[in-house]
């Protein structure tokens, strides 16, 4: 009978063992798919379960062989060790499942180390004393199940204050409730209570009861995937959504849900008989601060933007990111007065200093705005009109713009200079013409400075005034910038190879141009292209581009010296330089302004004034030429006061290159 009642149990744990291996390849299946980690100690988990039947099927076949002897001693111990493995591995993946957090190797690998060390001390202590019954079986029947009882009672308040809980939480929750006491409830009363008469048909029937348990809990293992998975979907679904009508950088409206919200907005301002102001922002040289300081803290300020937009105390009913650095607020009932104080307010927003990863970042902005009823009443116009008012502010470089009549003929017309420039540009229509500067010292030319024009195929020759303003509206002066660039460097090559001289050429370089990271790479690249001098390159910027940026225009002034490249600051005395940092710059040359030539020779302050920036400028090594020196007058006084070399039409008109051969042959 007792031979029997073993062979049943051998093959009930067979079964058992069996089941759970083949759950345990599912997982491993499912882990090899989706790569999901608690999935992998589960499987870890089950595969510890199935070892642990299957060992218990065998130790049910061995009940003739004592307990002290070898082989049961170390089948005893691959006993315990796969039920300690089995319960580490489940609560490693409970906690990963729950708290989404991956398990470090280190926790791991300990978990498993202690694991196998207990499961050894346990199994060898009293292990081969005969006389030790009772020590032994508390070591190898009583101590797991304390063990496995605390560790399930843990597991089942912390399940049962997680967070988020998936239908099978709640299975786990009662089983480690109901599973945790059966074994803290067991380790007790085999220790006071082990030679009662009912103990053992008790432990007979928790073997039925923790196979049913057992297989409860690898079943609830496969529910928590499918929830877990299914929760993911969903939470996929509703970001999907949701990045749909949001920008995923900054959280704010994307321009399809702008478009999609404006009109709703529009209807219940006019429900409510007020009106709507649109506001378009662009951040001024946002590129500057991506190339300078990197696109993570480029995408942080971004975000800090739309953050400080959406908590304005003007309470917007639309924020919205339309491009890279473009934004639009939406305001209601705004009058006269608020709309002055809603500018201040926005370019204040956009003004405050913005501390990221140690950076401390100063940006300004450019705002273009319309008013519904007035302007518009379509959500598509609104947006329209407030772009054209924000394209008149960034090329007249004005801080606010509001929309009015006329503005989109002005569009229209730009639209289609801008096609004739970019045509213009890839023809080569656009030419240098070079004016000559005379050295007074020795009354020699000693350099030229390249002017543009454009030949229009139809208008014919073109002056910068009718071109100029057009090219700055469309920001398109940094193309321009390298195209002029790149043809005075060819000039120059042309110029030494026919005369075999060394000819300076001044280029004006514009702030966008100055202040782009690529510039010095450019000019190295294009040194080596035409192989020409770095002396024979001298580049104008004028006062304000210096003290727009001035540490980064230093730095660059610094590296182009260093090259050998001359710089002068051009249209001297126009602007706001301050004589401490005009000092410390490393320029070669400042160029007096036209302004103050025209009536040098009849008005005294004038003389003075010239005077006086020649003496300045000698003070802090620089040399002098004056401009748009077009009377003999004019050049006797400048050369009487020190003034060190001239340029304008007394000396010579602008000149295209083939022209130049005069200048050579008599020099």
């Amino acid at each position: 009978m007792m031979g029997e009642k073993n062979f049943y149990h051998s093959l009930l744990f067979s079964v058992e063992a069996i089941v759970f291996g083949l759950l345990a390849t599912l997982l491993l299946m499912y882990y090899r798919g989706l790569g999901r980690r608690y999935v992998k100690y589960w499987m870890l988990s089950l595969c510890s379960l199935s070892v642990h039947q299957l060992l218990l099927a065998i130790e049910a076949q061995l009940t003739d062989v004592s307990d002290v002897a070898l082989e049961k001693t170390i089948l005893t111990c691959f006993i315990q060790l796969s039920l300690y493995f089995h319960l580490a591995a489940l609560l490693l993946g409970i906690y990963s499942a729950v708290s989404k957090k991956i398990v470090s190797k280190k926790i791991t690998y300990t978990t498993f180390i202690l694991s196998t060390c207990l499961a050894i001390t346990a199994t060898l202590l009293y292990g081969f004393n005969e006389n030790e019954v009772y020590n032994r079986f508390y070591l190898r029947e009583s101590l797991p199940a304390f063990l496995m009882g605390c560790s399930l009672l843990l597991a089942c308040f912390y399940l049962y204050n997680s967070p988020k809980k998936y239908f099978s939480a709640y299975i786990f929750i009662i089983y480690s409730l109901v599973m945790g006491l059966r074994y803290v409830l067991f380790s007790f009363l085999s220790i006071m209570l082990i030679n009662e008469y009912w103990f053992r048909p008790l432990a007979e029937v928790l073997i039925y009861f923790d196979i049913g348990a057992f297989t409860l809990l690898a079943f609830s293992m496969l529910i928590w995937m499918q929830g877990a998975e299914r929760s993911i979907a969903i939470s996929a679904m509703n970001k999907a959504q949701y990045l749909g009508k949001h920008d995923s950088l900054t959280g704010a409206l994307n321009r399809q849900q702008v478009m999609e919200k404006l009109p709703l907005i529009i209807e219940e301002t006019e429900s409510n008989q007020q009106n709507l102001a649109v506001f378009l922002l662009d951040i001024k040289r946002f590129k500057f601060v991506n190339d300078t300081y990197g696109l993570k803290v480029g995408d942080a300020i971004l975000g800090e933007i739309a953050s400080r937009l959406d908590e304005s105390i003007f309470l917007p009913k639309v924020i919205g990111r339309l491009s890279g650095d473009s934004f639009v607020f939406v305001t209601n009932n705004v009058d006269q007065q608020q709309q002055s104080a809603a500018i201040e307010h926005l370019h204040g927003l956009i003004n405050r200093p913005y501390f990221i990863k140690q950076h401390k970042v100063l940006l300004q902005c450019s705002v273009g705005y319309c008013l519904y009823p007035q302007d518009a009443q379509l959500a598509e116009d609104l947006l329209q009109k407030a772009n054209l008012a924000l394209a008149q502010a960034e090329s007249q470089n004005i801080a606010t713009v509001k929309y009015k009549s006329g503005m989109q003929s002005h569009g229209r017309r730009l639209l289609a200079m801008e096609k004739e420039i970019r045509d213009g540009l890839e023809k080569d229509e656009f030419v240098l013409y070079f004016q000559p500067q005379l050295n007074l010292l020795n009354n020699r030319i000693e350099g030229f400075e390249a002017l543009v024009r454009w030949q229009h195929p139809e208008r014919g020759l073109l002056q910068p005034g009718s071109f100029l303003p057009d090219i700055e509206s469309l920001n398109m002066l940094s193309d321009l910038d390298s195209y002029v660039l790149e043809r005075a460097c060819q000039s120059i090559a042309r110029l030494q190879k026919t005369y075999h001289r060394r000819v300076t050429i001044a280029v004006n370089i514009t702030a966008v141009e100055f202040q782009d990271p690529q510039l010095i790479e450019n000019i190295q690249a294009l040194l080596f292209k035409y192989q020409i001098t770095p002396r024979c390159l001298d580049l104008e910027i004028t006062e304000n581009v210096v003290m727009t940026e001035i540490a980064t225009a230093m730095n660059t002034i610094f590296i182009l010296q260093n090259m050998g490249i001359n710089v002068s600051i051009d249209d001297f005395g126009t602007g706001y330089s301050s004589l401490a940092y005009l000092r410390k710059l490393p320029i070669d040359k400042i160029k007096i302004d036209r302004s103050f030539i025209e009536e040098v020779a009849s008005n005294d302050s004038d003389l003075t004034i010239v005077k006086s920036m020649v003496e300045l400028s000698h003070g802090l090594g620089k040399r002098v030429l004056a401009e748009g020196v077009e009377t003999e007058e004019q050049l006797r006084l400048l050369r009487n006061i020190g003034c060190d070399a001239v340029q304008g039409y007394y000396i010579s008109k602008p000149i295209p290159e083939n022209e130049l051969k005069k200048y050579f042959s008599r020099s």
